[in-house]
């Protein structure tokens, strides 16, 4: 039964519990890009929006929450260490140079998140806003080239990765590394339109259109690209009857695309201001699940599986009650954090 509700992708018999992690894994992952994705498509935004009460506005709407977002990135780390341990142990020699070039993005960031608030000077302060749009792109970037460079392949010789510094440098990477700067911009602009009002809300508007047909460009090409570039994704995507999942991506993407655009063209109506929004969201988790079904069960295409890469059942068993009082509490403060700090973003407001 389990083997027909997912389409022959687990094996009959095999161990339930790296699938559970699997699941777990995704979710996380899935969190940290939908809630950390929109702030920093907001530092990517400044490179736009010249504005200085304009950037106030759109710092301040994510100071309550941005830190809290990058919670789910720690906990994604420290579950594929404990889950997973071979995966975490091929996964970052392969992409050392984006990971490092992420966390640095993320610190500059940080930084420059607390420091333009208490510049002295004009000059001072474009410096850190500089330094906040440098490290969002950056970041936003190296998330995008790791998930090209994993789907492309990692080669693996005696469960050790065998490649070289760069071996994740293609231009399928590279090409993802600017679709998710596309698409984190997309998210912020859609956010600012949520919790802003006035001109910068229009403006984004504006600027959400645009992201918004590139990120439906970018579908096309990664639908028509993934399947050309591996077989492997071809088989997965077209053969009977997995073509059937396979067709709930671009059916997801129409009516998200279509509720998306008819939202943003009826700004003059308040409840229209969150649907781009949460459209933008949408988008995201089709792309993710789409992902997931492209590449399970493997966790580093295209050799080791969750099954070969995950930690004995003993400490499986082990880590899931943690994970399952944690994740809980996070989406609970997530929540909280979320509701108390509702409502438009007026110009003039302060974080502190």
């Amino acid at each position: 039964m389990l083997s027909t509700l997912t389409f022959g992708l687990v094996p009959p018999g095999a161990p339930l519990m790296p699938v559970a992690f699997a699941v777990i894994m995704a979710f996380i992952i899935l969190m940290y890009v939908i809630l950390d994705g929109f702030d920093l498509g907001i530092g990517i935004l400044f490179a736009v929006e010249r504005d200085k009460t304009n950037r106030d506005i759109m710092v301040n709407s994510i100071a309550p929450v941005w830190d809290g977002n990058e919670t789910w990135l720690v906990l994604g780390g420290s579950t594929l260490y404990g889950a997973f341990p071979l995966a975490y142990a091929v996964i970052l020699p392969a992409v050392y140079p984006l990971i490092i070039l992420m966390l640095m993005g993320l610190i500059f960031r940080g930084a420059a998140f607390e420091f333009r608030f208490r510049a002295h000077t004009e000059q001072l302060r474009d410096l850190w806003d500089r330094a906040f749009l440098g490290g969002s792109l950056v970041a936003a970037f190296c998330q995008g080239a790791i998930l090209g460079g994993l789907m492309h392949g990692t080669p693996v010789v005696n469960r050790a990765y065998a490649g070289g510094v760069f071996s994740w440098l293609t231009p399928f990477a590279v090409f993802c590394g600017f679709a998710v700067v596309i698409g984190y911009a997309m998210l912020g602009a859609t956010w600012i339109i949520w919790r802003a009002s006035g001109q910068l809300q229009q403006d984004m508007r504006g600027y959400a259109k645009t992201l918004g047909i590139a990120m439906l460009v970018i579908f096309g090409i990664v639908g028509i690209w993934s399947p050309l570039s591996d077989a492997s994704y071809f088989h997965r995507w077209f053969d009977w009857p997995r073509i059937f999942p396979t067709a709930v991506a671009p059916l997801s993407v129409l009516v998200l695309g279509y509720v998306f655009f008819t939202h943003l063209r009826n700004g003059h109506v308040a409840h229209h201001d969150k649907i781009p929004f949460l459209c933008g969201l949408g988008f995201f988790v089709v792309s993710f699940g789409g992902l997931g079904y492209s590449i399970f069960p493997m966790i580093i295409p295209p050799s080791i599986n969750i099954w070969q890469a995950a930690a004995p059942q003993v400490s499986l068993e082990f880590l899931l009650p943690g994970l399952l009082v944690m994740i809980p509490i996070i989406i609970t403060y997530n929540i909280f954090a979320y509701y108390i700090f509702r409502g438009k973003i007026e110009p003039g407001s302060h974080y502190h």
